[in-house]
């Protein structure tokens, strides 16, 4: 499995599969690649497709290191991994996809990086973030010593699946007690092609419309599912695939 050293030393694991124009996937919270990406087929489809997949397992999540200080993803770490991978790789031109957190990454990173030529944000909606109290009502149950002893549902339903991913609890309360940058996405300025794609049933995020109408030029697609299942519905992927075969004979707005 390949492997690199991001910007403060980390050890960061990905998945490098397949030939054509390159494509990073970001996956989500308590997630991973193979979770969001290899399980669903949308990695294969991809591939088949004609693209090079490329897939992060983020800081704190699957393979990659899993550092419990709160401090290690201050800051947009995240993004500055993607731009250290594509560094790393020697990639000067690529397309994004994320889905939940991998998108809010992608967010930030369509406003530092010039090398992201499209990008497609799963999983997002008019709600972009979680509020502060509900990232520490997230992080203490993740640190509950019993997942029935959460009071707030939703912050249980973040506890039961990071318990059925076997994901490490700690690393995923310190992302949710890290520091978030202080300057705000300034969706105006984004100027590469966007599509959101969200679930029907995705009462966590929002309208996909919403957060499309904030980003030049965006498009919202809405696909069959919640949060968890949206990436399995086979429109998904499809969109996907053909948002960016789009992009292949599109010139971008300078």
């Amino acid at each position: 499995m390949p492997e690199f050293n991001t910007f403060d030393d980390l050890r960061l694991v990905y998945d490098d599969q397949g030939e054509g124009p390159p494509i990073v996937l970001l996956h989500g919270f308590a997630a991973d690649s193979a979770i969001n990406w290899v399980r669903p087929g949308i990695t294969d489809a991809i591939v088949a497709a004609g693209r090079r997949v490329i897939a992060l397992d983020a800081r704190g999540h699957g393979r990659s290191a899993k550092p419990h200080d709160p401090e290690a993803y201050a800051d947009d770490a995240m993004v500055r991994d993607v731009q250290a991978l594509l560094d790393h790789l020697g990639l000067d031109a690529v397309d994004v996809v994320g889905y939940s957190m991998g998108s809010l990454t992608t967010l930030r990173l369509l406003g530092v990086e010039p090398r992201v030529r499209a990008a497609v944000l799963g999983g997002v909606g008019g709600a972009a973030d979680m509020r502060p109290e509900m990232r520490q009502a997230v992080a203490n149950a993740l640190e509950a010593e019993q997942r029935d002893s959460v009071g707030n549902p939703a912050a249980r339903s973040f506890r039961a699946f990071a318990d059925s991913t076997g994901a490490d609890r700690l690393a995923l309360a310190a992302i949710q007690r890290a520091r978030r940058a202080s300057t705000p996405v300034d969706f105006r300025t984004i100027r590469v092609p966007v599509l959101v794609v969200t679930g029907d049933r995705d009462e966590l995020v929002g309208s996909p419309g919403d957060l499309a109408a904030r980003i030049p030029g965006a498009r919202a697609k809405v696909v069959s599912g919640n949060h968890l299942s949206a990436v399995n519905d086979r429109v998904f992927v499809a969109a996907v695939i053909a948002f960016l075969a789009e992009q292949d004979g599109n010139t971008l707005p300078a």
